[in-house]
């Protein structure tokens, strides 16, 4: 194999990965062959050979293909400082409201899981890390939103083809920027709500904590939860230098690719 051709194979490798994470919900052959315009014996070949190495896996009844462990744990690593810096805050969390505590990174205009506690109780609210989230219906996206400039937020509001109208989702992440808490009240999974505030990191990532749960058991236990968030925003994250939730650094920094 020449060298040409060894960079060539790299190429079309990465970008059938990019086509996985875009839609991680799982690919056949053959879309994945139409999104990269690939020819569908190419993309065989060099999917099993991702297969073999854990970087794709099958997801699901039909065979279809997603990103594999081997890819969640090269990105977890990624953002090991981070993880381990609030790893004894998320499980103080969980162990103040019983519930699971999240860890996420905005990449890719997506939050993306790279950590969790799981909460004590028997129904609790579970996701896996490298799992995405969107963000204008989720908890944890919209406290990063609330600390993206407007027009950012725009782009995203149309990308997402959320529903309902600009300007009233706009005047919403007003109102999460004077609290510094989100909510989902039930719009990204029905019987979930969650709260969640987000940060900033030196290098300019976005990271945002958030606590799901049952909503029978949220609505009972919404003030507690943002209290706790209201405390890891004043004991860990304003008090961390490497830390940060001023939307005057975000917007002129560039969003996390």
């Amino acid at each position: 194999m020449t060298s040409g051709s060894g960079i060539q194979v790299i190429n079309r490798a990465a970008e059938i990965l990019r086509q996985l994470k875009k839609d991680n919900s799982g690919l056949s052959l053959g879309a994945i062959a139409s999104h990269t315009g690939l020819p569908r014996s190419t993309v065989q070949r060099i999917v099993n050979a991702l297969i073999a190495e854990g970087f794709i896996a099958t997801a699901g009844r039909d065979g279809d293909l997603r990103l594999g462990p081997e890819i969640q744990a090269l990105a977890v690593a990624g953002r090991v400082d981070v993880v381990s810096i609030m790893r004894p805050a998320l499980d103080a969390l969980s162990a103040r409201t019983g519930e699971t505590v999240d860890l996420a990174i905005f990449a890719e205009d997506r939050m993306i899981f790279v950590d969790q506690v799981p909460g004590r109780h028997r129904l609790s609210a579970v996701s896996v890390p490298g799992e995405q989230f969107p963000l204008t219906t989720t908890a944890n996206g919209k406290a990063v939103m609330a600390l993206l400039p407007e027009q950012d937020v725009a782009d995203l509001f149309i990308r997402e083809d959320a529903k309902g109208d600009l300007s009233s989702f706009l005047s919403a992440l007003q109102k999460v920027r004077e609290t510094g808490i989100a909510y989902d009240l039930d719009e990204h999974t029905t019987g979930i709500s969650a709260a969640g505030v987000a940060f900033q990191t030196a290098s300019d990532e976005i990271f945002a904590v958030s606590i799901p749960a049952p909503t029978t058991r949220f609505k009972g236990s919404k003030d507690e939860i943002a209290a706790a968030l209201s405390t890891l925003v004043e004991t860990v994250i304003d008090t961390n230098s490497y830390f940060s939730r001023s939307t005057l650094t975000l917007a002129t920094a560039p969003m996390v690719a």
